[in-house]
């Protein structure tokens, strides 16, 4: 492998390749993680939708399929985010990824039970904040990001972020990552690896339903996403979809009310209480500032996403994505994507080196 592949990732997280799959909600379940650990990237586990005995089970069935490292997703605001962390550490996990930021508080409680933090940020004071924290690895995500996304494209974020962190704190570039042509374009602004949710979304481990990824996603042009606040008053990109344009044309209230009707379904689907889904909402509202609408629909927003991404229903649930998935046409295994990014980095790489044209 070129030497300019090996990078501080690779060292930090004891991976083969500079590549991570990031923890999605109802798709980085244990099939798809363990595959992305045994290919050598770092998988990441979602956890945030599960209930604290299903989190244990996934890692404790990734210990069975796998001995490569992987990492779990969790929200910081959780309430019991304190008992998670003891027993993902008691559990041998060695890192643990958020998607805003962690308390001070956290973070210790994770270096203390030698657990590595990474961090995805949308704007350079963010990436500022968790470096002040103590994070180890920062994934600074562009606006073509999927999800819950900002507005700065990430071919400005990235170097802003790089800078801003300094040299002691690698970063991980994502949004619109699917290739290794893109691989070395982050490497070239300072990052030291990509991390990448679509594309795993798209790969035959990902357990999404075959009919929505072909049906959607690889027939989804790069002007066939959205970033829209109708789904819980943030913004975030998913797929243009006849229920996606229907919440957008409703008031807040009827939009509000649409989205609720799917939490009568709460402990069916997640394991959750609706007492907890309560106090969880009551920590979102303190931590983050949002309206209770915005708290609301934030609890059930994964409802919406179970329903089209596990349920197979995109009629009736939103579909989140990267704006990438306008230039990808294929469903390979983890392995063979990763084999091809890495082998087409090494070819362009030689190319540059070699000073000829593509």
């Amino acid at each position: 492998m070129h030497p300019a592949l090996h990078t501080r990732a690779c060292e930090l997280f004891g991976i083969k390749y500079p590549i991570v799959q990031t923890g999605m909600g109802w798709v980085s379940g244990v099939h798809l993680t363990a595959a992305t650990a045994a290919a050598g990237g770092l998988g990441i586990l979602a956890a945030v939708t599960m209930s604290d005995e299903q989190m244990l089970t996934a890692v404790r069935e990734m210990r069975e399929r796998t001995d490569a490292p992987f990492g779990v997703n969790l929200r910081p605001d959780q309430p019991d985010i304190a008992e998670r962390v003891k027993a993902l550490a008691r559990e041998g996990v060695k890192v643990v990824s958020f998607a805003g930021a962690p308390t001070k508080d956290t973070v210790s409680r994770l270096h203390d039970a030698g657990v590595l933090c990474i961090v995805t940020v949308g704007m350079r004071r963010h990436a500022e904040k968790v470096a002040a924290l103590g994070v180890d690895a920062v994934i600074a995500q562009g606006g073509e990001g999927g999800g819950h996304t900002g507005s700065v494209p990430t071919s400005l974020l990235l170097p802003q972020v790089v800078d801003a962190v300094g040299a002691d704190i690698p970063v991980l570039a994502a949004g619109g990552f699917h290739d290794g042509r893109g691989l070395v374009s982050a490497l070239a602004y300072g990052a030291d690896g990509i991390a990448m949710g679509t594309r795993f979304l798209l790969t035959q481990e990902s357990r999404v339903p075959e009919p929505v990824k072909r049906d959607h996603y690889l027939k989804a042009g790069v002007t066939d996403t959205v970033v829209t606040s109708a789904i819980d008053g943030r913004p975030q990109r998913v797929i243009r979809t006849p229920f996606v344009e229907a919440l957008e044309r409703q008031s807040p209230w009827r939009r509000g009310v649409r989205i609720l009707r799917a939490s009568t379904r709460m402990k069916e689907l997640t394991g959750q209480s609706p007492l907890k889904a309560v106090r969880e909402g009551l920590a979102m509202r303190r931590e983050q500032g949002l309206t209770w609408f915005q708290v609301a629909s934030a609890i059930n927003v994964p409802l919406l996403i179970k329903a089209a991404l596990v349920e197979g229903r995109p009629e009736a649930g939103v579909l989140p994505t990267g704006q990438v998935t306008g230039v990808v046409d294929d469903l390979p295994t983890v392995a063979e994507l990763i084999e091809r990014i890495i082998a087409e980095a090494e070819s362009t790489l030689r190319r540059l080196e070699s000073g000829k044209r593509p």
